[in-house]
């Protein structure tokens, strides 16, 4: 990898971050690209990644920032004092991170060699408005599956709240409420139960672990002290089981069907990292499923994932047995700031 090479992919990460409204993540990855590098083990084996270490790829960028963000969050000093709230100069931030560059060299080295999980909690904004609606349609108890769970926070779904314009959806105690921008007709009020949980991730982490949950926190970027405050609201309930396990292998031990149940199988900002030969074995062994399922017995299949459009966002898609229905329920923002509702009354 050229210097040039990296500069780039910092530089297309800064421009994601600033478009995500992180002004403070634009800024450090823009002086990742920009400055620089301390001799040692991290310069070193960043510009000699092989392969796309973009956002696109193999995320680098994100895995160092994370790395970053985990020394602060475990307290060292400079970044502390580096880091929001605080604002300094890009001198006195530089300063900090080469610092750390240098200091910390074998948490970093680490650290980076997992790519970056986001357990984004805002994303069950939309897998609560589906379950609403669905309820109204399937009015049976819930079995859920995900897949890409990372800690399985959004498994714990139906615990949270969803403010919407002239309506909340969620319990009285819910450990957190979410309020996403909406627009669009709100999902109808429902009381779905969930009965079942669980999750497959090829690197579950978790959230009672220290060193899990500090990597769930330190994706979660420094300017946006919110989703801290709710992934670690999210973290304190979390009980749902989450296999160690490629997601198609896990899946295909929860696709027969339960009577009396609807499963809902979902992914959020994960399928489209999966390799192509497990989503076509993942989409054939859940349509032979569907091709099987019965009023008594249904199954959902929902998906938030980017969809190639120039569209914003990502597409909310629910496809539903028996009948086979697709139905394109929402645009979302991919961390859930806001929902363009869209699914038929």
């Amino acid at each position: 990898m050229t210097t040039a090479g990296v500069s780039a992919a910092f530089l297309d990460q800064a421009t994601h971050c600033a478009n995500m409204q992180s002004a403070f993540m634009a800024r450090l990855c823009t002086l990742l690209a920009g400055r620089t590098w301390p001799e040692g083990r991290i310069k070193d084996r960043v510009m000699l990644w092989t392969g796309d270490i973009g956002p696109k790829g193999q995320s680098v960028p994100l895995r160092l920032c994370g790395a970053l963000h985990a020394l602060r969050l475990n307290g060292d000093d400079q970044l502390a004092l580096a880091y929001p709230p605080h604002d300094v100069s890009d001198n006195t931030l530089w300063q900090a991170v080469s610092a750390a560059l240098v200091q910390h060299a074998d948490f970093i080295d680490s650290f980076i060699d997992s790519a970056p999980q986001t357990n984004e909690v805002r994303r069950a904004a939309g897998i609560i408005a589906a379950m609403h609606w669905l309820h109204i349609r399937c009015p049976l108890p819930f079995r859920l599956t995900e897949l890409g769970a990372s800690g399985g926070l959004n498994l714990m779904c139906d615990h949270f709240a969803l403010s919407l314009p002239q309506t909340h959806l969620g319990p009285a105690d819910a450990v957190l409420t979410l309020s996403p921008t909406w627009t669009g007709p709100v999902p109808p009020r429902a009381a779905p139960v969930v009965i079942d949980r669980y999750g497959v991730d090829l690197n579950p982490l978790n959230p009672r672990d220290p060193d899990n949950a500090l990597r769930l926190q330190a994706y979660l970027w420094a300017d946006q002290p919110q989703r801290l405050d709710m992934t670690r609201a999210a973290m304190k309930i979390a009980e749902a089981p989450v296999a160690r396990a490629d997601a198609i292998d896990g899946l295909i031990p929860r696709l027969p069907h339960i009577s009396g149940q609807l499963h809902l199988i979902y992914h959020t900002i994960a399928w489209q990292y999966f390799p192509t030969d497990r989503q076509t074995l993942g989409r054939s062994l859940i349509e032979a499923a569907g091709a099987n399922a019965t009023d008594d017995s249904p199954l959902a299949w929902l998906g938030l994932e980017a969809d190639g459009t120039d569209a914003p966002g990502a597409a909310l898609t629910l496809r539903l047995w028996p009948r086979d229905v697709t139905v394109q329920l929402a645009r979302m923002d991919f961390h859930g700031r806001w929902v363009d509702w869209i699914a038929p009354d």
